[in-house]
């Protein structure tokens, strides 16, 4: 681990980030959506969330040594277990950890993720990207499972493989915004087979070459949504209505993906809200 910044200038730049990112966490759909839910399971939602957005947030935008202010993150959610001070997004853990058995590992793997994103620009093959998205998405997933009470290994198994579509999905609709940002999350060797150059990722317009790497990432990540439609159909309750709610953003992601040609460079894709809430509805009331 990287040395730990002065504790004084530490707490004051993870405080503002703190603050900033619950701030912004009012004003995104996420939000909005877990009013859907019941308000106990609601609750411990929101606490999960807004500890991944200030995580991630500390890894994208912290000024100074992003390393050692993760380490720091790190040493306070160890810290809960003995009753450690800790910062809001962290110390709202813990109801998470104590009324419903969340282990540790999954918070920890995300601040993992954000360390790996310090470091690592791009991913050789789409193998080596499922394995980021081991400790970037899949966690997520586990929690719920585990406020649900349904963490049994298969239902893990399909959550992770549904979690990884949802993050690869997300990162084709970034791919301009994740350049600019010096990082790419398409498979590189398949970037390089297509005679995709890093500069072809900045154009205003997706090349037809760029979008067929798009494209084979769209179908990998439809076919692991199969996974998370099954998960749905075996809860019941919140859970399946919270799962079914994520795989019908997934699904409705892949058609805006496909109906936009995978031209993700020239406009925005996004999926349409009355196309996944028309897969939200099929899949709670196991269609």
């Amino acid at each position: 681990m990287s040395a730990t910044p002065h504790s004084t200038e530490a707490a004051h730049i993870l405080g503002e980030i703190a603050s900033r990112s619950a701030g912004q966490m009012r004003s995104e759909n996420f939000p909005v959506a877990l009013r859907l839910l019941p308000r106990r399971p609601r609750n411990y939602l929101s606490r999960v969330y807004a500890f991944a957005r200030f995580v991630d947030d500390v890894g994208d935008t912290a000024p100074g040594d992003r390393l050692a202010l993760l380490d720091t993150i790190e040493a306070q959610v160890r810290g809960l277990g003995v009753g450690r001070p800790a910062l809001a997004p962290v110390a709202g853990l813990r109801p998470v950890l104590d009324d419903c058995g969340v282990p540790v590992g999954p918070f920890l793997a995300l601040i993992e993720a954000n360390r790996a994103d310090q470091s690592v620009t791009r991913y050789e093959t789409f193998d080596d990207l499922l394995g980021y998205c081991e400790l970037s998405a899949a966690p997520i997933g586990q929690i719920v499972l585990h406020i649900a009470g349904a963490a049994h290994p298969d239902n893990i198994a399909d959550s992770d493989a549904a979690c990884a579509a949802l993050q690869v999905l997300e990162h084709c609709q970034d791919v301009g915004e994740d350049a600019r940002a010096g990082r790419i999350y398409l498979p590189h060797t398949e970037l390089r087979a297509a005679g995709v150059a890093d500069d072809d990722l900045l154009a205003l317009t997706t090349s037809p070459a760029l979008r067929g790497v798009i494209a084979a990432q769209v179908r990998r990540s439809r076919d692991l949504l199969d996974r998370g439609c099954a998960l749905a159909r075996r809860l019941s309750g919140w859970a399946r209505m919270a799962v079914a709610g994520y795989m019908a953003g997934g699904l409705a992601t892949v058609s805006a993906l496909r109906a936009a040609d995978y031209d993700v460079l020239a406009r925005s894709v996004v999926p349409g809200q009355r196309r996944t809430a028309m897969h939200a509805v099929r899949l709670a009331v196991g269609g």
